[in-house]
């Protein structure tokens, strides 16, 4: 098993990146139990495709109910942590604040994810990833030169700003709490992940090296170097040569002996460059420039579509994606050399596990009777 076994932790049941630091939680090894609303749903598609929510088990409670209420605060004195995604102030009206859960178990480590935050002129807004990425000036930084900005995906929001910050919080308060003996609350929103991941742009910026209209540096697809090219086949592929030395690469292997190439760093030549290298990349078909710029140090890839990347060779040899519960999906990340982490079981039905986790959690057999009685589960 992974290397956070042993550990206990309830997610409230919501979208995003909250799912998302349980699912990565569960695939190390951690035991999940997610609360679902008895009567509701937050499931975006059919239970089987949710790979956020795989690895562990479902109760559905009636969570406007006293007894409802009741059972969490039970379930939350043998829990290690706590995921929760709700706008600031929801979980105390409910009665399972961070006062409320902390009296129960004092050493809990109570996770918030928001967008905006527990505090601050917004924290009560609704928004999504591309409002909280808006706002911090990653969005501003993606797109082309003239153009609009580009959205990628929900990743540098949910994900990578909210997601993985709050899970790395967690893990950090419960090792704090090993020695302390105490929990704490962390407060993971996405506006201060998602400026976090800025920081080196912040740094360049500073230092002069960094210009804030976009398609003008060299990561944000200026250069002709670091960039996108269709081939013949009307597919795409990448190259990152920045280096000087992976630069003389590229142009041996493209076999470009243009006297203009040289000069790698003339910013003002960039945009011809790319046309010229645009043109190159055009004649042959992106198999066959694979063959030619593969396992060399151009910093080349070819760009894939998810379904070809499960059979990429380096992707198979790894076995980065897997097949799990009827399809591809990603495999847990990162690897460990002795505490492997795995898929700890397919996403759950909302309410599956209701009477299995009462009774491993500590209800006896009368208590879940009457619950299902009272329909508080």
């Amino acid at each position: 098993m992974g290397p956070l076994k042993g550990i206990k932790i309830v997610e409230m049941g919501g979208i995003g990146p909250g799912p998302f630091c349980a699912q990565m939680l569960s695939d190390m090894g951690a035991e999940v139990i997610r609360i679902d609303r008895k009567g509701g749903s937050d499931y975006l598609v059919e239970a089987k495709y949710s790979v956020l929510l795989r690895g562990r088990r479902s109760i559905a409670v009636d969570l406007k109910s006293t007894k409802g209420i009741e059972i969490l605060l039970r379930l939350i004195r043998n829990a290690d942590g706590l995921i929760e995604g709700y706008r600031p102030g929801v979980m105390e009206r409910l009665g399972l604040g961070p006062e409320d859960c902390i009296k129960q178990n004092p050493k809990l480590v109570y996770g918030r994810m928001t967008g905006w935050g527990q505090k601050g002129p917004l924290a009560q807004a609704a928004g999504h990833d591309i409002n909280y990425i808006a706002l911090t000036g990653a969005l501003n930084a993606m797109g082309e030169k003239n153009g609009k900005p580009l959205i990628p995906l929900n990743l540098v929001g949910d994900f990578g700003g909210g997601g993985l910050f709050l899970a790395f919080g967690l893990v950090c308060g419960l090792l704090e709490a090993k020695t302390s003996g105490k929990g704490q609350v962390v407060d993971a929103a996405m506006v201060d992940g998602a400026s976090s991941l800025m920081g080196i742009f912040f740094g360049l910026k500073a230092a002069g090296l960094w210009k804030e209209e976009r398609g003008s540096n060299i990561l944000d697809g200026a250069a002709h170097f670091y960039n996108t090219y269709e081939t013949s086949d009307k597919k795409w592929i990448s190259v990152g040569s920045i280096e000087p030395q992976f630069y003389k690469i590229l142009l041996k292997t493209a076999g470009i002996k243009d006297t203009e190439f040289n000069d790698q760093m003339d910013m003002q030549n960039w945009q011809t460059l790319k046309e010229k290298l645009a043109a190159v990349f055009k004649t042959k078909t992106r198999d066959e420039w694979c063959q030619l710029m593969e396992n060399t140090d151009i910093c080349f890839a070819p760009v894939l579509s998810m379904a070809e990347a499960k059979d990429h060779p380096h992707m198979k040899a790894r076995n980065t994606i897997i097949d799990f519960n009827g399809f591809p999906q990603p495999a847990p990340a990162p690897r460990f050399s002795r505490t492997s982490p795995e898929i700890q079981g397919p996403p759950p039905e909302i309410g599956e596990h209701s009477e299995a986790i009462l009774k491993d959690w500590g209800f006896n057999e009368t208590e879940i009777t009457d619950l299902k009685k009272d329909q508080v589960i």
